[in-house]
């Protein structure tokens, strides 16, 4: 067993993932972004969840470990291609999983709490709901919720008093969503007829059942962000309405992924597409500037409705 087989185990592209920790920085209206200590806690809950992220992948490979055999890219998983035996798996996945769960106690109760929350919704994934029409996508979606409230989590330790709002959980939700059922639908269209062996729940899917799923919650993603934005308790936190600036950034985000899906056959791993795509990354790089600019200005980017 080789060091970069083991370091493919947990797939450390998919890591991206796990960036949504850092909302509770981003969002923070007492100046959490510009603290050390508080990029020290979160960092260290971003690698923690990549342990935990890590685990669910191997739990997932060790499941699906004949299925993925027969899959024209899975196959070349270290589990899968017998570059790791089972056994090797099985103490690498304990080692990790203890290290994962020592590091969350050691955080908050909040984290440990959406961590635990994380790993069985996880489990149950894979074990059994990922094989379940429509429950398999909404599974992904809450894990990314759970995420952000874990992000939260690592910084209770700097400000006990510090939240997620509802809307962003909400927005989390639906865009999480939307790109669960993009990498559905292009695993539909990849694999043809074969689809439901590689993929059990994807015999109860066709495109247009996900392109009408797409564009119910593509709009509703951006409906929630944009309501977001104007709300009072959003106005009231931050001292500012300009956050609605920034809703222009996150349609375009949204029409470039429905492009990169329709138009360019891609969506069918989210990760690699944000590390491919220059204007994605372009995108996501000037609404995350904008939005520390307009909540970190102290209110001074204000849109007057008198």
């Amino acid at each position: 067993m080789k060091a970069a087989d083991v370091l493919t185990c947990v797939r450390p592209r998919q890591w991206s993932k796990n960036l949504i920790l850092y909302a509770g920085l981003l969002f923070s209206e007492k100046a959490l972004l510009f603290q050390p200590a508080a990029w020290f806690w979160a960092t260290c809950g971003f690698f923690v969840f990549c342990l935990l992220s890590g685990c669910v992948y191997i739990i997932n490979d060790l499941v699906d470990v004949e299925r993925d055999r027969r899959h024209p890219e899975k196959c070349r998983r270290p589990i899968a291609a017998g570059l790791v035996t089972v056994f090797q798996a099985k103490i690498l996945l304990a080692i990790l999983l203890t290290a994962a769960f020592g590091g969350s106690l050691a955080l908050s109760g909040l984290f440990a709490c959406s961590a635990a929350a994380y790993f069985a919704l996880n489990l149950a994934y894979s074990l059994k709901l990922k094989h379940v029409v429509l429950l398999d996508v909404l599974c992904i979606a809450v894990g990314f919720v759970l995420r952000a409230q874990a992000g939260v989590g690592s910084l209770r330790g700097i400000d006990s008093g510090i939240y997620i709002s509802h809307w962003l959980l909400l927005c989390t939700l639906m865009l999480a969503l939307f790109l669960a059922l993009a990498k559905r639908r292009q695993e539909l269209v990849t694999l043809t007829e074969n689809a439901d062996r590689h993929r059990v729940s994807l015999a109860d899917y066709t495109p247009a059942f996900i392109d009408q799923m797409i564009s119910i919650v593509s709009a509703t993603t951006v409906v929630s962000y944009a309501l977001y934005t104007v709300s009072q308790e959003t106005v009231a936190k931050f001292g500012t309405d300009g956050l609605v600036l920034t809703v222009p950034i996150v349609v375009y985000g949204i029409f470039r992924y429905l492009y990169l899906i329709h138009l360019r056959s891609l969506g069918d791993n989210p990760s690699e597409l944000l590390l491919a795509d220059r204007p994605l990354q372009l995108t996501i790089l000037l609404w995350a500037l904008a939005v520390a600019a307009i909540i970190h200005s102290n209110g001074l980017i204000t849109i007057s409705t008198h």
